[in-house]
């Protein structure tokens, strides 16, 4: 999911790519293209000692709202069903094969993970003419926040959102995405007494009810050993193939975004599994690169960065324009929506 991304690109993401902080605002329209450079160029030694393959046929998913702290931040995060469903589709015609959704509660846009939204959403979309392959988060409802100081018990009340792992897929059997996420591993979120929850057996139940329902689970990995995880589910049997992965990269205080740290993660991949893999905030747009060259898919959008240049806010499907732009400046060939369900075995519903 990353529930609180985009919170801390000012903070944490912005100063993560070393010598970039010093671009001049007057070159703020190409301070991505000098984040590419820069990292792209040692990424480029990596993938030649290790024996990567640059990715030619990658597809991007834009996640257009997600469950951060960011409605304040930006005079146009999607709240409600219809702008969210909007913004998938906008997303869609940009570029996108496909959505990752999240939904807020429309009068606050506080995070939500009511079935009702969920399927206002879902059902907006495959109304319209636009084909795009749905991607609902599964990651709600693993919210826990300790109370302060001497006594993190009782949990505070003001943040936490505690519920059993079928419960969390309510949207998900109610809609039937092709595509759900897992977030695999409890986390610390940067936040001084939030704790991301997801234990082993409430991802094991939700990974057996998801292949139930004919879904195909995103792995949703932060660090390193959220990876022996995805190995030990596809040992007992809980993932059906081709695996599909995305690597959360950057977010306090899961794996850094550096390409050493990238390639680690890539190459202790399971065979055959499919990955996409992004960055947050400032680091978002090159990512776009770093994920191709590394093997791998793309994923922009504002659950994970709320700027195209520097002070400039952007769109969902602005976003998905400068994805494409990149990738097609690398001749990279990008997939729909139906060379993506070919390509991950996906049921299309709706």
């Amino acid at each position: 999911m990353p529930p609180r991304d985009a919170d801390f690109q000012d903070s944490v993401a912005v100063h993560a790519v070393p010598g970039l902080d010093n671009l001049p605002d007057s070159d703020s329209s190409n301070w991505c293209l000098h984040a590419i450079l820069k990292r792209s160029s040692f990424l480029s030694v990596l993938l030649y000692q290790r024996g990567s393959e640059v990715n030619f046929n990658a597809f991007i998913t834009c996640a257009v709202t997600g469950a951060g702290n960011t409605v304040g931040k930006h005079p146009a995060i999607p709240k409600t069903p219809e702008e969210i469903a909007n913004a998938a589709i906008e997303a869609a015609r940009a570029g996108a094969a496909i959505a990752h959704i999240h939904v807020r509660d429309p009068q606050t846009g506080a995070p939500s993970r009511n079935p009702a939204y969920f399927a206002e959403v879902v059902e907006r979309i495959r109304d319209s003419s636009v084909d795009v392959v749905i991607n609902t988060t599964a990651g709600m409802g693993g919210d826990m926040v300790l109370g302060k100081g001497e006594n993190p018990l009782p949990l505070d009340p003001d943040g936490t959102d505690m519920a059993g792992p079928l419960e969390r897929l309510a949207h998900v059997e109610q809609c039937l995405p092709e595509i759900c996420t897992l977030d695999c591993g409890t986390m610390n979120f940067a936040e001084s007494d939030y704790v991301m929850t997801n234990t082993p057996g409430m991802l094991k139940t939700m990974a057996r009810r998801v292949r139930e329902l004919g879904v195909r689970p995103e792995l949703e990995v932060f660090d390193t050993g959220h990876l022996v995880f995805v190995k030990e589910l596809i040992r007992e049997g809980l993932i059906d193939d081709p695996v599909m992965i995305q690597l959360c990269m950057g977010i306090p205080y899961g794996a850094p975004d550096d390409p050493t740290t990238l390639m680690s993660m890539v190459h202790a991949l399971p065979p055959g599994s499919v990955f996409s893999a992004f960055s947050i905030g400032r680091n978002e747009l090159p990512y776009v690169a770093m994920a191709v060259l590394a093997g791998g898919n793309v994923r922009v959008g504002l659950e994970d960065n709320l700027y195209l240049s520097r002070g400039v806010h952007a769109t969902n499907a602005q976003l998905v324009e400068r994805a494409v732009t990149i990738l097609s400046a690398m001749n990279v060939n990008i997939l729909g929506p139906d060379a993506v369900r070919d390509r991950l075995k996906l049921t299309r519903r709706g």
